[in-house]
């Protein structure tokens, strides 16, 4: 295919539909980047709903694109596994993937699971909200106005990487690293942030030193609230393996930083991209919860996640083989329309705006889901009482990713009011 960049909708859906259907391979980070991915999706969610591709840069992997579909798989941990590992791609390294808790099954998943819930619970939650807000008055009120900025930078990542260290105890100056940190996981070597292998390699030495001094730290002091206090001084946790320590740490830094942080950011170019729903949402700021889980669904911040058959089981009419990789397009999924009225529209009074699967289903539906909520919610009642309007100025560039749908920079101006 063409460079992502170049690729327009309509372009991508000649592409697509060209293709015979064995071919077709919707894990390209290009097309990601683009936006253009939509038209394979669309076609296979029609013509082959579970759909083998024998041949990609991740070797070969069952699509599941359907809403129905997708459920069944991620509630059936018996038959889709989750270890070892829960992205298309296979992490390289000496030592193979790290093991954290969304990569596990029963009965280990849920004892780890169950060690950190307590940061995320509601009375954590109401806890957390005025401290979320205080920040999120200050990041907007130190934004300038009738000049262009980087939404991104300014306010997602502000945001989101302030909770973040609040959840693992760390100082507020550090938070920086962890977007930093959250970002190298999942990046591309040679696409901007990182050459190389090696060079990611290095940067998670850096990161991996810095919270273990961490843990080291709390390990002997009295149990507090933060993460890692959680993880050194709960029962089931506190004997784990370094690397799985890590681990740990690291499915904490993304779900914690890339799906808020890009959902924030979508937001802002959803309603700019549906003006009237903007206006809907300036008559009526009661409307923000729903268009908050709205954004989730049409953001969709973790396009995917991917199992392992654990056995040869038969579904959706195609024989899936024990060991195959399993691919569950939670992108795909929050825009079938059997099951989702309207689903390429973004809506933000829809009658059931919950009804999306952004967040997984089954053990592994995202533990975080409530704050990701919480500090949208937020933000947008902080920006409604301040803004009558964020103007988009330009193209949002993409992350390069088949897992990460969000974006590195979105250019906007706060018009100035006469």
């Amino acid at each position: 295919m063409a460079d992502g960049n170049l690729l327009n909708r309509e372009a991508a859906r000649e592409q697509a539909y060209a293709t015979p259907l064995e071919q077709l391979n919707p894990a390209q980070p290009a097309l990601f980047q683009a936006d253009a991915m939509w038209p394979i999706f669309d076609r296979l969610r029609k013509e082959a709903p579970v759909h083998y591709t024998p041949e990609s840069e991740y070797g070969p992997y069952w699509s599941i694109t359907k809403y129905n579909d997708i459920m069944a798989v991620d509630t059936n941990h018996q038959v889709f596994s989750s270890e070892p590992g829960i992205t298309i791609a296979d992490q390289n390294g000496d030592q193979g993937p790290l093991p954290m808790f969304i990569a596990m099954d029963p009965p280990k998943h849920d004892i780890q699971r169950k060690t950190v819930s307590p940061a995320v619970s509601p009375a954590n939650l109401q806890v957390l909200g005025p401290l979320i807000r205080e920040r999120a008055a200050m990041i907007l009120d130190s934004l300038p106005i009738g000049e262009e900025f980087d939404w991104v930078d300014k306010v997602s990542k502000e945001l989101t990487g302030m909770t973040l260290a609040t959840l693992f105890g760390m100082p507020q100056e550090d938070r920086r690293k962890l977007i930093y940190w959250s970002d190298v996981v999942t990046a591309v070597p040679g696409q901007g942030l990182i050459d190389s292998l090696e060079q990611k390699m290095q940067i998670f030495v850096e990161y991996h030193a810095y919270f273990t001094a961490l843990w080291n730290e709390r390990v002997n002091a009295p149990p507090t609230g933060d993460l890692v206090s959680m993880l050194a001084h709960g029962e089931a946790t506190r004997n784990m393996e370094p690397r799985e320590y890590f681990g740990n740490i690291v499915l904490l830094t993304v779900g914690g930083n890339d799906t808020t942080r890009n959902t924030i950011s979508g937001s802002v170019l959803a309603l700019n991209q549906n003006p009237d729903q903007y206006q809907k949402l300036r008559d009526n700021p009661g409307l923000i919860a729903s268009m908050v889980s709205e954004t989730i669904r049409w953001q969709t911040p973790l396009a995917h996640m991917r199992r392992r058959a654990t056995q040869d089981i038969e579904f959706g009419g195609k024989q899936i083989k024990a060991g195959d990789k399993v691919v569950m397009w939670y992108v795909s999924g929050n825009r079938d329309d059997e099951v989702i009225e309207n689903p390429n529209a973004y809506i933000i009074d829809r009658e059931r705006p919950r009804q999306h699967i952004s967040f997984g289903f089954g053990i592994h539906r995202c533990v975080g889901n409530r704050l990701a909520e919480l500090q949208l919610t937020i933000i947008w009642e902080e920006i409604m009482k301040r803004f009558p309007e964020i103007v988009v100025t330009g193209e949002p560039k993409r992350v390069y990713s088949t897992f990460v749908k969000g974006y590195e920079t979105l250019p906007v101006v706060i018009p100035r009011r006469n």
